[in-house]
């Protein structure tokens, strides 16, 4: 008998393998393209609505630059959690503000999302980007 593991020729336990990486790049670009029907089913099937990328993206940040409205829809409806920041500090919102999406910044303050959060927050980069419309959006969400 020794103290040494059984090689089994499966993954280290913790880790994903090749397949399941793969699996996870096809989420995030089902979130980018907007194909909503597909990756919902993938969240209804069992993967975390808040997976994130190795930037620290999650689905929701990405459907949101991109602006996928029906995406950020599903996503919101599966509990996505519109206060998740990136690596770099930056949120769906912020995203949707910078890409001057009203609808999809509007159905993120309806769910919640801070105006003020993150770097830059959303009111930030309307201001940096002179985007007088979504400063309105924002700060109207401030008042409610």
């Amino acid at each position: 008998m020794t103290d040494q593991p059984e090689e089994t020729g499966q993954p280290e336990t913790g880790r994903p393998d090749d397949a399941a990486l793969a699996y996870a790049e096809r989420l995030f670009d089902l979130a980018r393209e907007g194909a909503t029907a597909e990756l919902a089913a993938g969240i209804d099937a069992g993967v975390p609505v808040n997976l994130t990328n190795s930037k620290g993206d999650t689905l929701l940040t990405l459907a949101a630059y991109h602006q996928q409205a029906d995406t950020v829809r599903a996503l919101l409806e599966r509990g996505a959690d519109v206060h998740r920041l990136n690596d770099r500090g930056q949120s769906a919102l912020v995203c949707a503000v910078f890409q001057q999406d009203e609808g999809i910044t509007s159905m993120l303050l309806e769910a919640g999302a801070d105006p003020d959060a993150g770097t830059p927050s959303p009111m930030q980069a309307a201001q940096m980007f002179n985007l007088p419309r979504m400063a309105v959006l924002l700060e109207a969400s401030r008042r409610s």
